[in-house]
């Protein structure tokens, strides 16, 4: 069977991944007709079109998605066996984590992982949008809150448990009644990183969604939970990422915490979940769950 040029499945499967253009050819560091150009020759060798178009927006066919993941796993593991092959370091991990998770729970934890793992080294990553592993070849694992989805090729063990939940300052929530109506009075401080986040604590809870006077978005949770402790309204905060500030009573939780069964994975590519090193970070962070 005569293969389809690499090079043109390679720009395909990061137009697919990206779903755009432009980003592909920055990744590929590339213009973007060359892109195109790739896009057009694999078409015409496998004889049929990969996208049509909805607006100005390029949209895989349900084929065409299948053949991008199935190119994807097979880049992963052709990236993999070069490493192997030129004898690269197979005990160093790069692990994409949530920054507010990484500041708030793993930091506090990161020398004791370190001696846990001994030889075996682990660059965290902070992400600000938290996004699928195969969307970050330059990344070995991430670790995914509520928003993870089973992929294939991707491997996922969930090592801990969560619950989530609106948090404020202490003098705040004394202004609040046993209504979470009441909530409205104040301002919401959302994360444009975890954008359902509130819409899915009011599915989750039961709670009617609340008409609020005032909405404030920031970029990433960790600065939303930041403004939050400035007194500057409420938040909606994963427990995992605030203990500490639950502890010294910076943060309160007026109308609690639910338990979000996804809780949180350490998702790596399946090739690699076998390797010492990753067996290493998902024994720490299974006894780190648990004992959470």
């Amino acid at each position: 069977m005569r293969l389809p040029p690499l090079n043109a499945v390679r720009a395909f499967e990061a137009v697919c991944r990206h779903g755009s253009i432009l980003k592909a050819a920055e990744e590929l560091n590339v213009v973007r007709g060359a892109v195109r150009q790739q896009i057009a020759t694999l078409e015409n060798h496998l004889g049929r079109k990969l996208f049509t178009r909805d607006g100005r927006r390029l949209v895989p066919t349900v084929q065409a998605s299948a053949f991008a993941a199935a190119a994807g796993m097979a880049f992963d593991i052709l990236q993999r066996a070069v490493l192997e092959l030129e004898g690269a370091e197979q005990n160093r991990i790069r692990l994409g984590v949530p920054s507010a998770f990484a500041v708030w729970w793993l930091m506090p934890r990161v020398a004791d992982m370190q001696a846990s793992l001994g030889d075996t080294a682990v660059e965290i990553v902070p992400m600000t949008v938290v996004e699928p592993l195969q969307m970050h070849p330059e990344l070995d694992a991430v670790i995914m809150g509520g928003e993870y989805r089973p992929a294939p090729g991707i491997t996922a063990l969930r090592f801990m448990e969560d619950e989530f939940g609106p948090v404020s300052t202490p003098s705040l929530a004394a202004t609040l009644s046993k209504d979470p109506a009441a909530m409205g009075a104040l301002t919401m401080l959302a994360s444009r990183s975890v954008p359902k986040l509130w819409d899915e604590w009011f599915a989750e809870s039961g709670t009617p969604p609340v008409v609020f006077s005032r909405v404030q978005e920031f970029e990433d949770l960790l600065l939303a939970l930041g403004a939050a402790r400035s007194g500057l309204g409420i938040a909606l905060a994963p427990r995992a990422s605030i203990e500490d500030d639950l502890e010294r009573r910076h943060l309160v939780a007026p109308y609690g915490f639910i338990s979000r069964p996804s809780g949180y994975s350490l998702c790596c590519r399946t090739p690699d979940a076998k390797r010492p090193a990753f067996a290493a970070l998902s024994g720490w962070l299974l006894g780190c769950g648990t004992s959470a």
